[in-house]
């Protein structure tokens, strides 16, 4: 089922039960996943295209936080399949580039959508420091709950900016045969090993070998 440009995401939502079905991969309900759940609906719509079974679909995301999730289980793409890659930028923009046609999308959070009252953060923070007492934690999860939901009902174009996007697609997986790392003589993928004093040598080991050895 796609998401059309403009449509109740929270109908989707329940009709479908794909926002459950990322709960559940998520392991919590959170406004985090609600974001990157409504960008992949919305990337996969921008597209026309369901979710991938193979490598057909790359999904760049520039954050290690929640709304990851979602995107890996509405799209299929994943880090195992080669078709996931993350980029550290600290930001909630998600980028979809289909192989077949070549197109890809860019899904962008605006400004303000992630805004939350003075008391959620308040509890955020008290969350954090494990200080929150039960009655606390309640009420936390159920802010938490009604931000998603906010989030859920909100038109797209309250949410995002999403524009066409035509990067480089990248290479697809590589398979080739593992070689034993030098020193701890683990199996290696042979274009990951490197050369370090004459010695071919997993990352790993260069890395506590520079760390010993300045």
């Amino acid at each position: 089922m796609r998401e059309e440009i403009g449509e109740n995401s929270h109908e989707v939502a329940k009709k479908a039960g794909d926002y459950q079905r990322c709960v559940a991969f998520h392991g919590h309900d959170c406004p985090g996943l609600a974001i990157g759940y409504r960008a992949a609906k919305a990337g996969l719509a921008f597209l026309r295209e369901d979710r991938a079974e193979d490598e057909g679909l790359v999904a760049i995301v520039e954050t290690d936080a929640c709304g990851s999730d979602a995107v890996q289980v509405l799209t299929g793409c994943t880090f195992g399949k080669g078709n996931f890659i993350y980029r550290d930028h600290g930001k909630n923009v998600y980028t979809l580039l289909d192989r077949k046609s070549g197109r890809g999308v860019r899904v962008a959070l605006q400004s303000g959508v992630m805004d939350l009252n003075e008391r959620h953060r308040q509890l955020i923070e008290k969350m954090r420091k494990d200080a929150a007492t039960q009655e606390e934690r309640r009420e936390f999860w159920e802010l938490h709950r009604l931000k998603s939901l906010d989030i859920l009902k909100k038109p797209l174009e309250a949410l995002f900016l999403i524009r066409t996007a035509n990067p480089q697609l990248p290479p697809k997986v590589r398979m080739e045969p593992s070689r034993l790392c030098a020193c701890c003589g683990e199996p290696t993928m042979g274009s990951k090993l490197v050369e370090f004093q004459g010695k071919d040598i997993c990352r790993d080991c260069q890395e506590k070998t520079q760390k010993v050895n300045p």
